[in-house]
């Protein structure tokens, strides 16, 4: 027997996942995180029995709740799941993801379109996080209706869509305890494994919406420009950074990090293609196609502080707001950053521009076993 599942298929950014109401998951959160589990077919590094698309940038769920907190329209839990682990992490946010939560709940009638645009703010429960959100909700013979379909490109995702923009309102620390957890902009660690001869690099330790570890990829004796599956193959590289990204998970006050998502482990070079800053991804252990955009605003963050290890590679522009271009193996993420002109160090706003599209809606199938095994 099976058990029916009422679900939007959805692409947020350069993500994709199921999106649920919280109302249609088990309360409980073993059984919940069972139910996902069965749902996108994890373990198993095809997910060949479930909607996962053997990736972790297509093993995300979206859950969706009308929120109880004052001036909140929406809650949102995102939920990482890996193709080949039995875990689910609701611990970091996706700002990918994020996209797709206002469309999902105008979808779901759990909110109404305000206008030609609709703006929410929505809180990300992972990290207790808040942003407003804006999309397009023109007029149709139906009434007002989200429009999927415009002229905004983002990289990562062919073709072009509407603009979804995401203005996020407090983003400093959203895992860790401040914006630079080890309490230093810069930090020299050294590493020693299994494996490999001990090394010492310098570090940026830092979260602004996603913890990150930034060092420069001269450092790890690689160019920072190699392509994603250059990256995957070298075994040797990511038996380093897995040990850096273990012993600075201590440093952040993470804990042991070794079965977690995070800290996401950041490559970063000179910029060649007009941007500001060249980057490549672990997330943790699989090299990104892309960016995160919460990665891309922390990363951004690195780029205009001061001392950062960033600081003589990163292309900065003038003035109290710095569009920082951040540059990816399948093109750049740009974000804005609004500067406090009392202190160039503190960032007081972040924003950027995504897409989304309702790919599917309807059920999805688990087992009824799910439910009720131990």
């Amino acid at each position: 027997m099976q058990t029916a599942i009422p679900t939007l298929f959805m692409r947020g950014g350069s993500s994709r996942g199921p999106f649920f109401l919280a109302s249609d998951l088990p309360a409980d959160i073993a059984t919940r995180d069972r139910v996902l589990l069965a749902v996108m077919g994890s373990p198993d590094k095809r997910q060949i029995d479930g909607l996962g698309g053997a990736h972790p940038l297509t093993s995300k769920v979206g859950i969706v709740s009308r929120s109880k907190v004052p001036g909140v329209a929406l809650d949102f839990l995102f939920a990482q799941l890996q193709p080949d682990k039995a875990t689910v992490d609701t611990t970091p946010n996706c700002g990918n993801m994020l996209a797709a939560v206002v469309p999902f709940a105008l979808e779901r009638g759990l909110i109404e379109a305000q206008g030609d645009t609709t703006t929410v703010r929505v809180l990300t429960l992972n990290t207790d996080m808040q942003c407003d959100v804006t999309v397009q909700t023109p007029m149709t013979p139906s009434g007002r209706q989200v429009r999927y379909d415009g002229d905004a490109k983002i990289d990562g995702v062919p073709g072009t869509a509407a603009p979804i923009t995401i203005n996020f309102l407090d983003t400093a620390g959203s895992v860790c305890a401040g914006l630079l957890p080890t309490g230093k902009v810069l930090d020299v660690v050294t590493v020693a494994g299994d494996g490999f001869e001990p090394f010492t690099l310098p570090v940026t330790c830092i979260d602004n919406g996603m913890p990150l570890v930034m060092f420069k990829a001269s450092d790890v004796g690689r160019t920072g420009y190699e392509t994603v599956a250059e990256l995957n193959a070298d075994m040797a590289l990511k038996t380093r950074i897995e040990a850096l990204r273990i012993q600075t998970g201590h440093l952040m006050g993470l804990g042991d990090v070794t079965t977690k998502n995070y800290p996401k482990m950041t490559l970063i070079a000179a910029p060649r293609e007009g941007g500001s800053l060249c980057t490549r991804s672990f997330i943790p252990h699989v090299c990104h196609d892309a960016i995160g955009v919460l990665a891309a605003v922390t990363v951004g963050t690195a780029c205009v502080l001061t001392g950062s290890v960033c600081d003589g590679v990163a292309v900065i522009n003038a003035g109290d707001t710095k569009v920082v271009s951040v540059e990816h193996p399948s093109g750049e993420f740009s974000v804005e950053l609004g500067l406090d002109p009392a202190d160039p160090q503190k960032v007081t706003r972040a924003a950027l521009l995504r897409t989304a599209r309702l790919i599917m809606r309807g059920e999805v199938m688990v087992p009824s076993a799910v439910f009720t095994q131990k």
